[in-house]
């Protein structure tokens, strides 16, 4: 009886080890190791919803005003995040040498930018918007008083990476117009 005992737990440490090494979930310094975030297409209005509840609760905490999820201010986030990913580099100008500013007034948005947030990450989205209000700089744009609008887009690539645009606005106040230069350039 006890050598069977013996040979069946033998047998069962033998096949536990072929079963391999569980992944590590902590990377060498201690920290979390990144996990890949995929969106699907599925996804696209929860996540929007996700951040505009999420922002909004955060705004109410801070005595700001909620503000509304916006299509055109929507279109404006998605085709800087998808240029951010061909640029590869978090910043506001576009390739074509674009501000946020010129952004809005391509899709057509008649108010004024009160600000836009970026990011480049493989984090779920509440996980961005942590990360955003845990900075003095983007915390400001999320929680100004004067936005009334939000675009929030994403594009993700395929290795998991997730280049996130998040746009504020005040549609109550008239954006700035280009004009044409008075002196002609030589």
């Amino acid at each position: 009886m006890l050598r069977r005992s013996f040979i069946l737990g033998f047998l069962a440490f033998g096949l536990a080890a072929c079963a391999g090494a569980p992944l590590a979930t902590i990377g060498p310094d201690g920290l979390p190791l990144p996990q890949v975030y995929r969106i699907g297409p599925q996804d696209a209005n929860d996540i929007q919803f996700h951040m505009l509840d999420g922002l909004n609760a955060l705004r109410n905490a801070s005595g700001a005003q909620p503000v509304r999820l916006n299509a055109q201010l929507n279109a404006a986030a998605a085709t800087h995040s998808r240029d951010m990913s061909v640029q590869n580099r978090p910043w506001h100008f576009g390739s074509d040498g674009s501000s946020p500013i010129d952004r809005l007034r391509r899709v057509g948005y008649t108010g004024s930018l009160t600000g836009e947030t970026i990011s480049e990450t493989y984090e779920t989205e509440l996980e961005t918007l942590g990360a955003w209000m845990r900075e003095p700089d983007t915390r400001a744009v999320l929680l100004d008083s004067d936005a009334t609008d939000m675009g929030i887009a994403w594009f993700q690539e395929g290795n998991g990476k997730i280049w996130w645009t998040l746009v504020m606005a005040d549609s109550n106040r008239r954006g700035i117009v280009a004009q044409e230069n008075p002196i002609p350039l030589q």
